[in-house]
């Protein structure tokens, strides 16, 4: 058989475990993995060497923001940042774009928008709102992964929250079809008024009971209805036990949590630096360490970027007041680097990463030709230097805006080159996007 393309490397990051490996493509999908030095027939043999072969990240939570707010990011931009950084697939939410994905008109406006735009494939959530429960099958027909929702103020008017009867009655109606409600959760009785340029008042008026009553109200709903959940951005250890109970009494229950929370710990922060505001907020260095162990443990299901930029002067015109600049991080082509710094000193190995950053999420979304280099999967495959060290400068970033808290940090590991669907993406002088934009704009399988 002659194969479209043939990519072979010595460590080779697949289901079973990294191996020196050949990952064979015909089309658009992964034929076969052979052994490295297996003779095959293709039109291009890639030989990576060293250089790791991971499949595609997934990245379930980002904030592309268009339409209505393009200038925020967009779906151009944001593709860019993601085959950037090795993210194959990501997974628009449902809000800060206008209208937000609250209804089969929405999504058809958004997909619309996307059109023709996208570096990497694009699946869509939808939003879970007061007032819109007769939304949710069509719009779980029309192929969104699941819905979104808030337990407190999402700090945009058109995306209001659900207070506790409205969470129950939302997951006892997506139980009804097997669909995932995923949350933000934090409990704005918890939550105080921010102001002022210090990091620790912050974080002080955000504090972990906060996201504890909350994931309470979750798993109580959960339980009840026997709906999936799941928790995203989790910020507050404390709350690790309390989901591995849940999971332990067969509550459908997954979480999250996020590179920034894994990376940066709050006694880092300088006062006024508002490019590391973001909600719920980064704690201290303990609380990072437990977050740790909670996803060594598995308790943690995976590792997103919760990607949510703003135009600079969201930020800055704050003036270094917390309380007043917008809430987001942006690091969508950084995640994964940020994540293997860290996961690397701790003795966790790219077969890790690779779990909880690809193979998790896509599982999550419901996207099973996704983040794994198997037979029969989308070749979506990363070509990564797990060795080389590089210190980020944000103003090369493929994101709209040239901010970021990574800025000037030095990461290791750097995306080599990517494939999808077994269509090469980056030039490889650059490292960025090359060519025209191919993704594909999916819906739940």
């Amino acid at each position: 058989m002659r194969y479209d393309l043939v990519v072979r490397s010595r460590r080779a990051v697949l289901p079973e475990g990294t191996r020196a490996a050949a990952v064979a493509v015909s089309g658009p999908v992964i034929a076969a993995v052979a052994g490295y030095g297996e003779p095959l027939d293709a039109a291009r043999d890639v030989d990576l060497g060293d250089l790791a072969l991971l499949p595609g990240l997934v990245d379930t939570h980002v904030h592309v923001n268009e339409p209505g707010r393009t200038e925020w990011e967009g779906f151009r931009t944001a593709t860019r940042a993601a085959a950037a950084g090795g993210v194959t697939t990501i997974c628009d939410m449902p809000l800060n774009s206008l209208p937000p994905t609250v209804s089969v008109a929405a999504l058809t406006e958004k997909r619309a928008a996307a059109a023709g735009k996208c570096w990497v494939d694009v699946a869509f959530w939808g939003g879970a709102v007061p007032g819109n429960s007769d939304a949710l099958r069509p719009l779980h027909q029309a192929g969104v992964i699941g819905f979104k929702c808030f337990l407190i103020d999402s700090g945009v008017p058109e995306f209001p929250p659900l207070d506790t009867p409205e969470l129950r009655a939302v997951l006892g109606s997506l139980a009804a079809v097997d669909a995932l409600l995923i949350v933000h959760a934090e409990d704005g009785a918890e939550v105080k008024p921010a102001s002022g340029r210090d990091f620790g008042s912050f974080v002080a008026s955000r504090p972990p009971v906060a996201e504890r009553r909350a994931i309470e109200k979750v798993i109580g709903a959960a339980a009840a209805t026997g709906g999936r959940a799941h928790i995203v951005h989790l910020s507050a250890a404390e709350c690790v036990a309390m989901i591995a109970g849940a999971k332990g009494a067969g509550i459908r229950l997954t979480a999250e949590t996020c590179p920034h929370y894994l990376y940066f710990a709050a006694e880092q922060v300088p006062d006024g630096a508002t490019e590391f505001k973001c909600c719920p907020p980064i704690r201290d260095a303990v609380n990072r360490e437990a977050l740790w162990r909670g996803l060594e443990a598995g308790v943690i299901d995976c590792v997103v970027s919760d990607h949510s930029p703003c135009p600079p002067e969201l930020k800055a015109s704050a003036d270094g007041d917390f309380g007043a600049a917008w809430g987001g991080i942006a690091s969508l082509e950084l995640g994964l680097s940020a994540v293997w710094t860290v996961a690397r000193r701790r003795g966790r190995t790219l077969d890790d990463v690779v779990r909880w950053m690809a193979a998790a999420p896509a599982g999550l979304a419901g996207l099973p030709g996704k983040g794994r280099l198997a037979a029969g999967c989308d070749a979506d495959l990363v070509a990564f230097d797990p060795d080389e060290a590089y210190v980020v400068e944000a103003d090369r970033l493929q994101q709209r805006h040239p901010v970021t808290p990574y800025a000037g940090r030095t990461l290791t590991g750097r995306v080599r080159q990517v494939w999808l669907r077994g269509s090469t993406l980056l030039d490889p002088d650059s490292g960025t996007p090359d060519g025209e934009p191919a993704g594909r704009l999916l819906s739940r399988a």
